[in-house]
Order: structure tokens, then C-alpha cells, then sequence
């Protein structure tokens, strides 16, 4: 098994880690008596080899064959994960940019195929599966590995191997050159497609989808029988499709594109497994976060299952109502009468239903969410919320969503016409909160509802007075404005300081009455003799014609490649200055590609520039006229910020269409 092992200069080799002189110890660990130690050996083979993917290094394509010798013995214990770490590389090896390929891989992997495809043939079934798994997934050509896997498939009965084998197929006849059995597969799979096993017959749409992308759609009779039937859970032994049920749904989606809602309707009718019902909600929520269109056909469907009997299919059903928001306000009575349900996910942050439920009221700017929400928000730093403890982002992924809940404070930022009956318990906080985050992030919250948190100001005199949180309650007063003129003196006192404490205290100063001279004087500062620092550009908007003096550095930065300080600078340009001819091209250049439905969070306050701006914008208008009639969701994150990403950025378009005309 090791031969040639230590003729290989492993020390001049790389891996995730660096020096790959520690890989043949662990090679020879996987072979070893100890089934625990092999384990541990096979797991940080498959940690230093492949870790999170993104490149095949040198120490792989040097360790390949010893790993097909750890997966071809019987004795071996550990050779699953020897298997999985083979898949692995091999799948990798065709995804990653040639430059991050290891020169001696494609060799190597020429090399070893005949022994991976004498994994085919193994006495253990699931040795088998994984076999398939590697060759559908690598990149040699179908005229090399299409006879071994049609052999197989004639003589193979293990039902999952067979699933497994109908998808290489179907990967593999695709790389060209494919060789003379090509048209044999593409017959056998379309044979298939009305094989009297209902997973056959999904496996066989799977294998042709790619060659036949109309496919899925016309059958998606066949997809919905075979993915609601008890025999999916066969999939569960397959090597290609991981997650159970669940994991065929997404993969089983995954084949059918567009804002169609047949296939997730077909998985929300009503089924006895609660990981199908769970499973259906995920696949409407992944449909739901891409595509507007089908908001009208499957919300009654999901609003059905806030009387599921699983806790889980509860949650997410409130949780999606949340995300579509006043879409969803049909059905506020309905998440109302979950206010009350304690049950909790099994999940870290055990959220429960009723969190979920205020969360949606709250989306569907509904009072009823308010005694849950003040009783949490009374609560913050006592007892255990499964509200986000901060702001938290996720990628957006097309098919998936991440059902989380918000933190409380963009919960509340979205209720200012609430504040009334929310102020007092946020006060309260704010009066006896020593944590600094926790009063940071209230502030935040008074600064979003601005003049209407007038009653907070006397709170926020106390907060000034201490070091710790002095800036805190200088944001917040600086949203709330004239009312909190008391705190003048004290905010004039630290203006005349040095540094970003002493431009925020100037900030502030001017926000609740002061003169503008010592912002002027602290923005001159921060600047110095080059740029405008981009936080500073809010605020100097915010002065109004008393910010003229920086109207040049201004105009020079409407071209700025940051785009999020052109954006700054166009605006504090047209705000001091009046500027519309310099400002709104500048703007406009940001929104190019939005008008094609490809979004930038930097966009969104660009558009409310324009809109501020009044007329003049017509060009934005006139560009982004048909973004309204967009069908995919415009939003650059998952979970529910991507529903408000598109909500707001259509709102802010709606306004500047309005505007001009």
C-alpha cells in the first residue's frame, strides 16, 4: 500500500495549512488497528487537503493514489471519509480557475482513474455509491468512464447504487468527447423515465436535465410523486444527494427555472411527514425570495400551515409571513393567534413561534406585535430571546433561505408609528442598562425615529454625562433634534476637543440648535489637505448651503471609484450647493445594471438623493423606469433583509418615478 510513499518530497509540498511533511503520518494513521485514531487521521486528511475547497494543492495530487489504495482495502475503517475526501478533490479540481489547480493533478488524476473505476465493482454497496459519485463528478471525458458505468448499471440491484449510477450517467455523458455509448445512456435514461420505481424515474429526469433543460417542467407530475412518496427516503443512502428528504426537495428544485410555483405548490399539499411539510416551506421561501410573481398563489398556502401540529412548520410558515410583510397583512389575525405559542426550535438560538409571530405583526406594521415586543424588549440581557442578539447578514442563495429572526432593535426600527407606546420601556433600558451594546443599539433605534423620541431626551441628558456612553445619546439626540437643546453646552464642551469624538459632538451640537461653526471647524479637520473622510459627507450634506466652502473637494469626488463616496459626495454637493448638473449624473452613474435587476445596497440611497432632488433626476426616472415591472427580487442578501433590501429599494424608485413625473 506505501509504496513509493517516502520517495514522495512531501516537505516541498502545500496544503491548506502549509508543509505537507505531515501527510504520510496520516496517511498511514488511516490504515491503522485503531478504528478511532484512523477517524481522526481521515478527518484532518480531509481538513489539510481540501478544507472549504477553492483550490487543489500539490500535497492532493501527491497523495491521490495512496487515498484510492485507503478506499480500495477492506480493513481500512475509515475509508468513507478516504471516499468523501476523493469526491471532494476530484469535483473541485473541475470547478476552481486553472490557476489555482495544481499542475500535477490532471496527471495524477489520469493516473488513478482505472483504479476509481475499479471502485465500481466493490463488494460493499456504499463503496459503489461513492464510486459513482467520484466519476460522475470529475472532468475526465465520457468515452473513458461511460462502459464502466453501463457495466455496473446491468449488473448492479442495490436500489441507492442505482440512483447513484443513473445520475453519473447523466453527468458524464455530457463531457465531451462522450464516445460511441453516449447515444446508449441518453436511450436508457429516457427509458427510464417510465421505470415502475418512482425514484428511478427522478433519477432519470436528473441525469437528463442538463441535456434536456425543458424536461423537469413538462414532468413535474413524475418530480412531485416521486419526492412526496415514502420510497425518497432511499436517497438518504445515495452518495450524490445528501440531506434526506429535504436535500432532494432543493436538488429536485434546483432543476426547474424561473418564478413558476407548481413544484413548491405540489409540496405544500398536505403530507403526513412533518420533514416534507418543513421541507415544502423551505422550498417556497427559496421561490419566494427570488421572484415577486408568486407571492399571490402560494401565501394562502403558507399561511395554512400556522396550524400545522410541528412547531417547526409553524415557525417558518410566521417567519416567511414576516419577510413578505404588509404583502402578508391578510393574514395578520391568523399569525395573531400564534402570539401565545412558547414552542421551540431545536434550534441554537431556540426561537419560538410566538417570537416569530410578533416579528410578522411587526413586518405587517400590526399593534399587536407591540405587548410581546415591549415584554422583550424589558426583558434584553435577562432572559433567553431567540431575537438576533445584532445585526446579522447572510448571502443571498438562489433556492435557499435562512429563516432567522432580526435583532430587536430592527425590529423597532421599523415601528415608528409606534413609538409612542414603545418609548417608556426603551427609556427604561436605556436608565438602567450597564451594557454598552445593548444602549448603543437603543440609541441607534430613538436616532431612526427622530423627532417623535422627543420624550427620551431627559434619558439622554443622563447618558451624556457618562464617559461610556456619551456618544451613544449624542447620536441619538442628533436624530431627534431641536428638542434635545438642552444638551447644548455639554455637546459644545466636547466639540471643542480633538479627534472623531469631538466631529460628532459638533454633529450633534448643530443638530439640536447649535451654530455651525464647530462642525465646519471638525469636518475641516477630519479632511485635512486631502479627500472628505466618507463618513463625514452625511453631515455635511446635512448643513445645508453652511457647508459651501467644500464644494470643490466635493465636486472632485463625484468620480470617486468608491461608489459609496460618490454617492456621499454628489449628494452633500447638490445639498450644499444646489448643484444638480455635477449631482445627478454623478448619482445616476451608480445605478447602472439596476434598470437589468442587478442590485447594490450603495443604490438605495442614491435613489433617495435623486427623489430629494426633486425634477431634475429625470434621467434616473427616465433610466430606471421599468424597474417596478421587475419580476426577480432586487437584493444582494438572504433571510428576511432580502425581502426588505427589494421592498425598500422598489418603495425608493416608486418615490423618484412619483417625483419626476
Amino acid at each position: 500500500m506505501w509504496v513509493g510513499l517516502d520517495g514522495v518530497g512531501w516537505a516541498g509540498l502545500e496544503h491548506n495549512y502549509g508543509s505537507a511533511e505531515d501527510v504520510p503520518g496520516l496517511l498511514r494513521r488511516c490504515a491503522g488497528a485503531d478504528p478511532g485514531d484512523a477517524r481522526g487521521a481521515a478527518d484532518g486528511l480531509l481538513n489539510l487537503l481540501f478544507h472549504q475547497g477553492g483550490w487543489v494543492c500539490s500535497a492532493a495530487s501527491a497523495a491521490l493514489p495512496f487515498l484510492l489504495r485507503l478506499a480500495a482495502a477492506p480493513e481500512v475503517t475509515c475509508r468513507r471519509t478516504v471516499m468523501r475526501l476523493v469526491g471532494r478533490l476530484a469535483s473541485e479540481a473541475e470547478e476552481v480557475p486553472e490557476r489555482f489547480l495544481d499542475a500535477g493533478w490532471r496527471a495524477a488524476w489520469d493516473r488513478a482513474l482505472p483504479e476509481v473505476l475499479g471502485l465500481l465493482g466493490d463488494p460493499e454497496a456504499w463503496v459503489r455509491r461513492g464510486a459513482a459519485g467520484v466519476v460522475g463528478g470529475c472532468g475526465s471525458p465520457g468515452e473513458l468512464v461511460l462502459p464502466s458505468l453501463l457495466e455496473r448499471w446491468e449488473v448492479e440491484e442495490d436500489p441507492a447504487t442505482r440512483l447513484d449510477v443513473i445520475l453519473a450517467l447523466g453527468q458524464a455523458v455530457l463531457r465531451q468527447p462522450a464516445g460511441g455509448r453516449a447515444h446508449d445512456v441518453l436511450d436508457l435514461c429516457r427509458g427510464l423515465l417510465d421505470a415502475p420505481e418512482p425514484q428511478v424515474r427522478l433519477a432519470a429526469v436528473h441525469a437528463l436535465a442538463a441535456s434536456e433543460p425543458d424536461l423537469p417542467g413538462q414532468r413535474l407530475e413524475l418530480l412531485l410523486e416521486a419526492v412526496r412518496d415514502p420510497g425518497v427516503e432511499l436517497w438518504r443512502h445515495t452518495a450524490a444527494m445528501d440531506g434526506g428528504v429535504r436535500g432532494v426537495q432543493r436538488r429536485t428544485a434546483a432543476l426547474l427555472s424561473g418564478p413558476g410555483a407548481g413544484f413548491a405548490l405540489g409540496l405544500l399539499d398536505d403530507h403526513p411527514a412533518e420533514e416534507q411539510r418543513t421541507g415544502a416551506l423551505v422550498q417556497a421561501a427559496g421561490l419566494l425570495g427570488e421572484w415577486c410573481s408568486p407571492v399571490s398563489v402560494l401565501l394562502p398556502r403558507v399561511a395554512a400551515r400556522l396550524n400545522d401540529p410541528a412547531c417547526e412548520v409553524r415557525f417558518r410558515a410566521a417567519e416567511l409571513l414576516a419577510c413578505l410583510g404588509p404583502a402578508a397583512a391578510a393574514h395578520a389575525d391568523e399569525v395573531a393567534a400564534l402570539l401565545g405559542d412558547e414552542a421551540a426550535r431545536s434550534t441554537r438560538k431556540q426561537e419560538t413561534v410566538g417570537e416569530a409571530a410578533v416579528w410578522a405583526l411587526a413586518r405587517m406594521n400590526d399593534a399587536r406585535c407591540l405587548p410581546g415586543l415591549i415584554e422583550l424588549v424589558g426583558a434584553s440581557g435577562g432572559r433567553r430571546s431567540g431575537f438576533a442578539s445584532h445585526s446579522t447578514g447572510y448571502p443571498a442563495t438562489a433556492g435557499w433561505h435562512h429563516a432567522v429572526l432580526p435583532s430587536l432593535g430592527e425590529v423597532l426600527g421599523g415601528l415608528a408609528d409606534h413609538v409612542e407606546r414603545l418609548l417608556p420601556v426603551v427609556c427604561e433600558q436605556l436608565g438602567t442598562s450597564t451594557d454598552q451594546q445593548v444602549v448603543k443599539r437603543f440609541c441607534q433605534v430613538l436616532a431612526g425615529w427622530g423627532p417623535a423620541a422627543e420624550a427620551a431626551v431627559p434619558v439622554l441628558l443622563g447618558l451624556l454625562e457618562d464617559d461610556r456612553h456619551w456618544d451613544a445619546a449624542a447620536l441619538a439626540l442628533a436624530g431627534i433634534g431641536p428638542a434635545g437643546s438642552g444638551a447644548r453646552e455639554r455637546l459644545l464642551g466636547r466639540a471643542g476637543e480633538k479627534g472623531a469624538d469631538a466631529e460628532l459632538a459638533a454633529w450633534s451640537y448643530w443638530k439640536v440648535g447649535g451654530g455651525p461653526e464647530p462642525v465646519l471647524e471638525a469636518l475641516e479637520r477630519a479632511s485635512g489637505e486631502g479627500g472628505i473622510p466618507r463618513p463625514c459627507l452625511s453631515r455635511l450634506a446635512g448643513l445645508g448651503p453652511h457647508g459651501a466652502r467644500f464644494a470643490d473637494r466635493l465636486r472632485a469626488m463625484t468620480t470617486d471609484a468608491d461608489l459609496w463616496a460618490r454617492v456621499g459626495a454628489a449628494h452633500a454637493l447638490w445639498a450644499v450647493t444646489g448643484d444638480t448638473q455635477t449631482a445627478v449624473p454623478a448619482l445616476v452613474t451608480v445605478l447602472r445594471g439596476l434598470e437589468e435587476g442587478d442590485y447594490l445596497p450603495v443604490m438605495l440611497p442614491a435613489v433617495r438623493h435623486l427623489a430629494q432632488i426633486g425634477p431634475a433626476a429625470w434621467p434616473a426616472a427616465r433610466l430606471l423606469h421599468a424597474v417596478p415591472r421587475q419580476d426577480r427580487r432586487l437584493r444582494v442578501s438572504g433571510a428576511w433583509r432580502g425581502f426588505t433590501q427589494d421592498d425598500e429599494i422598489r418603495a425608493a424608485v416608486d418615490e423618484l418615478l412619483a417625483v419626476c413625473g
